[in-house]
């Protein structure tokens, strides 16, 4: 049996960020495949009233109502969203709701709080950037320099996800990431670099399936030794091994995404977990 099939919109004044994340969030939980249009910066009232046509057209053609996740602080805007033909529900309002009322005090909505660069936030925002910066010229042992300012040094073999978890983790949370590959070359003697050793309580390990790993190397180098299965399994087990030997905590990560493998890392090691 088919899945039904449902569009859905992200409507914001802001960069939409939220709204993507929030109605992924839920929609996830029905057997629907959903169509997103996403739309951020709507902040007249023409660009309003295009959006509009677009949701109402989607109603005719489909003959079924659009969702429609917004966040929009103008009035007029807002309105003209509200009359569409989409099931419109404001993400942020029902939550803001209720906090009022435990709160006792009034929101002050303002666009581009969030996400937007302000005096409350630009700290924070630079030091998103710097632990970025610092990532990317600590990548794959290109520099074990300055290693002290590292909060985590991630070890593993080619294409086990040290780098996107190097990135994700310094531009969400700004946590300054350093990582280091162990390549078919030092499987022979297989040891801790001494630079790595002086800093044994940062080193975080990943491993993957060797059928995992080879599926993403045969990506990249289709049919090479480097892609083999057998090599695959040759290293995963060197690598694993000097883990155990060194006591160096260390995940799977053959199942999980890179938001799963960060948030496990963060708990893992006990670091701080910022959003910015």
């Amino acid at each position: 049996m088919d899945k039904e099939k449902r569009d859905v919109f992200y409507i914001s004044d802001g960069t939409a960020i939220t709204m993507e994340v929030l109605g992924h969030a839920v929609l996830s939980q029905f057997p629907v495949i959903f169509g997103q249009q996403t739309y951020p910066f709507v902040e007249d009232t023409a660009r309003a009233n295009e959006i509009k046509r677009r949701i109402d057209d989607s109603y005719i053609y489909n003959k079924q109502r659009p969702i429609v996740f917004y966040s929009i602080v103008c009035p007029d805007i807002k309105n003209i969203i509200l009359q569409s033909q989409g099931f419109c529900h404001d993400v942020i309002d029902s939550l803001v709701a209720p906090l009022q009322e435990e709160l006792g005090v009034p929101p002050t909505p303002t666009r581009h709080r969030t996400y937007g660069l302000n005096e409350g936030n630009i700290a924070k925002y630079n030091a998103r950037i710097a632990a970025v910066d610092y990532a990317l010229a600590h990548d794959d042992g290109v520099s074990l320099r300055n290693l002290d300012q590292a909060q985590v040094i991630l070890l593993g073999v080619s294409r086990c996800g040290k780098t996107p978890t190097s990135l994700y983790l310094a531009m969400q949370f700004g946590i300054l990431v350093a990582n280091y590959p162990f390549i078919a070359d030092d499987l022979d003697n297989l040891h801790l670099p001494k630079e790595l050793a002086h800093y044994k309580q940062k080193l975080f390990g990943l491993t993957i399936s060797p059928e995992r790993l080879s599926m993403i190397r045969n990506e990249r180098r289709s049919k090479s030794t480097y892609a083999s299965l057998h090599q695959c399994r040759l290293e995963v087990g060197e690598v694993e091994h000097l883990y155990k030997r060194n006591n160096i905590s260390y995940l799977d990560t053959t199942n999980y995404s890179v938001e799963e493998i960060s948030t496990r890392l963060i708990d893992a090691m006990g670091l701080n977990r910022n959003i910015y």
